[in-house]
């Protein structure tokens, strides 16, 4: 979804220099790019509108891209592999990357079951494949209309994250952690407890740690939440290749979503 990527881009300038402050000037920095977070949403999009295999699709995106850079060690080694077996991650690039399944999901028992058949094709550890499907669910119910705190209670009952912490609470001690475990809830609260799109961006920013995967994973849901501001969508979208546009305008016509980009 276009929210997590442009999560991603603003936050790929801060991944290595934190800024702990949602007052970090323009959101979208000078030297502000996607990374890997967004090419393998492009991947997972891809194979969820067409049909294709995960693994295949983010094997040929994640090549395709590979200069590009920011990849985990361990996902670099699969990418680079001729094997499709997964290799029990559960860092948090599951739920960075997933967020079509919450887009694309008919009900609840849908974005659990799309969200685990995308993730699991890498990161088949318990933590990763129940970080893809909180972020998906919480996307999948913030579609329909579900207010904050159902959602909180919603993904807190299923999957026992504490949700109940404000970002100010999580910004004094969060450190760079790119496990799903420490990244999932944290991610989750900034959309949650955010006023509009932009505020659940600077939310994530403002936390530190893994900053562009955190504001992709808020930016997501902060899109299903809110929407995107049609300057923030033209200035996200300006920053894509024409693959991953083709890509987005499919995932959303698949979805039936009126994608208002230029």
């Amino acid at each position: 979804m276009l929210g997590a990527v442009i999560g991603d881009i603003v936050g790929s300038v801060y991944e290595w220099n934190n800024v702990k402050t949602k007052d970090f000037g323009p959101l979208f920095h000078g030297k502000a790019f996607y990374t890997d977070d967004t090419i393998c949403t492009m991947a997972v999009a891809e194979a969820l509108a067409t049909g294709r295999h995960a693994g295949e699709a983010l094997k040929d995106w994640g090549r395709r891209y590979y200069d590009n850079g920011g990849w985990g060690g361990m996902f670099s080694r699969w990418l680079l592999q001729d094997s499709l077996a997964p290799y029990d991650s559960f860092g948090n690039g599951a739920a960075m990357r997933v967020s079509p399944a919450g887009l694309l999901a008919g009900s609840a028992d849908e974005a659990l079951t799309l969200a685990k058949s995308v993730t699991e094709v890498t990161h088949n550890h318990p933590e990763g494949i129940k970080g893809a499907q909180a972020t998906a669910l919480a996307i999948f119910l913030a579609r329909q209309g579900a207010s904050a705190h159902d959602i909180k209670r919603a993904i807190t009952e299923r999957f026992d994250y504490d949700l109940e912490r404000t970002v100010d609470d999580i910004r004094p001690s969060y450190r760079f952690d790119a496990s799903c475990q420490q990244t999932v809830p944290q991610a989750l609260v900034c959309a949650l407890t955010a006023s509009g799109f932009e505020d659940a961006v600077r939310n994530a920013i403002s936390i530190g740690g893994d900053s562009d995967t955190v504001a992709a994973i808020a930016g997501g849901l902060a899109e299903a939440r809110f929407g995107i501001p049609e300057d923030l969508a033209a200035a996200g979208w300006s920053y894509l290749p024409q693959d991953m546009r083709r890509t987005l305008t499919l995932l959303y016509e698949k979805a039936g979503v009126v994608l208002a980009v230029p």
